[in-house]
C-alpha cells in the first residue's frame, strides 16, 4: 500500500487519470496496481499495488505522471 501527499488538495478525477497512466506502464515493472482511495481534503491518495518491491511501485508512478509515494507499507490481506 503506498500513499501520497499532495499539498493543497487534489481531485478525484486527476487522481483517477494518474490511476489509468499506471495501468498504462505497469505491465514491463511486474507491477499491478489494483485499487485507489482518494481523501480529496486531506490530499491523500492510497494505491493498493502488488509489486515485486517498493522501488518498482514507485518506477511505474515516476514513468506514468512522476508522482511517486511519500511512503509505502508492505501489506498482507486479511480475512
Amino acid at each position: 500500500m503506498d500513499v501520497h501527499t499532495i499539498e493543497g488538495g487534489l481531485a478525484a478525477g486527476d487522481v483517477a487519470g494518474a490511476h489509468q497512466a499506471d495501468l498504462a506502464a505497469q505491465a514491463p515493472h511486474g507491477v499491478n496496481y489494483l485499487r485507489y482511495w482518494v481523501d480529496e481534503s486531506a490530499g491523500k491518495i492510497f494505491c493498493l499495488v502488488d509489486a515485486p518491491d517498493a522501488e518498482a511501485a514507485n518506477t511505474v508512478h515516476r514513468e506514468a505522471h512522476g508522482l511517486v509515494a511519500d511512503e509505502i507499507y508492505p501489506v498482507l490481506e486479511g480475512s
